[in-house]
């Protein structure tokens, strides 16, 4: 096998703009409502500007679940279309997103409950939608309450004249999300799909994120909301946003912690004519690689501007017996600390990364249903090691082979090259088991001195 076939894994997703274009049938703003100490915009509202719109939803897998996704959860099952769905599949309709930054509300009890639910019936009053179609995101220290009456006095302002259907909007959000993020977050896609005459249209896909800590990969690891202007029901929205999902942010790791509030929000306005409705249609696929190619974006974004860090590290994997088996090596290399801490220190410690293959295992039943695997199958493989064959194996850092178990393992390889390789913005790390057809990748970072220094004194 050559080298050749250790770059990184090839892709047929849609190219992807860093920038936020705001889709039809939207509108977004942003204020700063004095929930942040540093005065810097922490109150977002996106609203559809044509009724209700299509909505799905992937959530935190942590039982220590937010008073917001606790809201937006029950919201989307009374909205649902009767007799779809269960208890697991979040999609329903949606008329507007309050999204705060700089408290969690999580574990705040039903006095939580009660102030989400104060701020959502503020935003129905002055946006004029059904209560119910609102959805809720906070993010921010665990264990405060929202300032109820200053986010009421924000969403008032915004209401009356802050809300744009401009990208200026949309951007607007996307910086108002922001907690230690140092960038702001935001993707978007064109893709072109038929109206019911058969006739071209343009779809976009466009997104917005926040999550540079408490990060890992349990479903939906962080805030994001994704915007279409597709027509498409909730049912079908949902299936795609969980496909997604599975290969984006369930792929991504920051730290080992899965938040209490991690929440991707879905919303399609249906004001392109475009209708990719059919779950196994081809305008589904194309609608589903756009929002894909979107998320996995903001997911590299993410871990690239991990706390502290200062290398995305990118892991790709092939060869597996399947893509569940990849995934699961390519997360464990990511989120493996001692990975981390090599790739900070340009050290090309390939035991580490065949360490952590070694101890990749597959996640939980549902994790496992939402890759497409049966229940019983799900059931039958969930917490079971992914299969790694040190014989097989070989790996590569930074475009350099450095084991190669066919061959009896350890390579002899220029250190010094290697080291002057990694000590670049992106550090590739590619691994092949030689097994099989499967391929996965995952997204993460080093782990530096700077991310102990602000997490010690995240609430000081």
């Amino acid at each position: 096998m050559s080298i050749d076939l250790l770059a990184a894994l090839p892709s047929d997703l849609p190219a992807v703009e860093l920038r936020a274009l705001m889709p039809a049938g939207f509108a977004a703003g942003a204020v700063t409502a004095g929930i942040k100490a540093s005065g810097r915009p922490d109150l977002a509202l996106i609203r559809t500007t044509g009724g209700p719109a299509s909505a799905a939803a992937v959530f935190t897998t942590n039982q220590v679940v937010a008073a917001p996704v606790e809201a937006s959860r029950t919201n989307l099952a009374i909205t649902r279309p009767e007799g779809r769905g269960d208890g697991t599949a979040h999609f329903g309709r949606a008329e507007a997103i309050v999204a705060t930054s700089g408290c969690a509300n999580a574990a705040t009890g039903l006095a939580g409950l009660a102030d989400q639910a104060a701020i959502a019936q503020a935003a129905a009053v002055h946006l004029g939608v059904d209560p119910l179609g609102v959805l809720s995101l906070s993010t921010g220290v665990i264990g405060t309450r929202l300032p109820v009456d200053k986010v009421a006095v924000g969403i008032v302002n915004l209401a009356a004249s802050g809300l744009a259907s401009t990208d200026a909007g949309l951007l607007a959000a996307a910086e108002a999300l922001r907690t230690t993020d140092s960038t702001t977050k935001v993707a978007s896609a064109t893709v072109t799909l038929s109206a019911q005459d058969g006739t071209p249209v343009a779809v976009t896909v466009s997104g917005i994120a926040k999550g540079v800590g408490m990060i890992h990969p349990r479903m939906a690891t962080m805030l994001a909301v994704v915007l279409t202007d597709a027509a498409v029901s909730p049912e079908t929205l949902h299936g795609l946003l969980r496909g997604a999902t599975v290969r984006t942010w369930n792929q991504l790791s920051v730290d080992g912690d899965t938040s209490t509030n991690d929440t991707v929000l879905l919303l399609a306005s249906g004001d392109s004519p475009a209708a990719p409705d059919l779950p196994d249609s081809r305008e589904a696929a194309a609608l589903g690689g756009a929002i894909e190619a979107v998320a996995r974006s903001l997911a590299r974004q993410q871990a690239a501007d991990g706390e502290g860090a200062t290398t995305l590290v990118t892991c790709g994997v092939s060869g597996a017996r399947d893509a569940i088996d990849a995934r699961a090596v390519a997360r464990a290399v990511v989120a493996s600390s001692l990975v981390k801490a090599a790739v900070h220190g340009r050290d090309p410690n390939w035991g580490r990364i065949a360490g952590a293959a070694g101890n990749a295992r597959l996640g939980e039943v549902r994790l496992l249903e939402m890759a497409g695997l049966s229940h019983a199958d799900a059931c039958a493989r969930a917490g079971a090691p992914a299969f790694v064959d040190p014989e097989r194996l070989r790996i590569a850092i930074a475009g350099h082979l450095v084991y190669d178990g066919p061959t009896g393992g350890p390579v002899t390889f220029d250190r010094a090259a290697v080291r002057t390789a990694m000590d670049a913005p992106e550090v590739l790390v590619r691994l092949d088991l030689g097994l099989g057809g499967g391929s996965g990748e995952a997204f993460g970072c080093d782990l530096s001195e700077q991310y102990v220094i602000e997490n010690a004194e995240y609430t000081t």
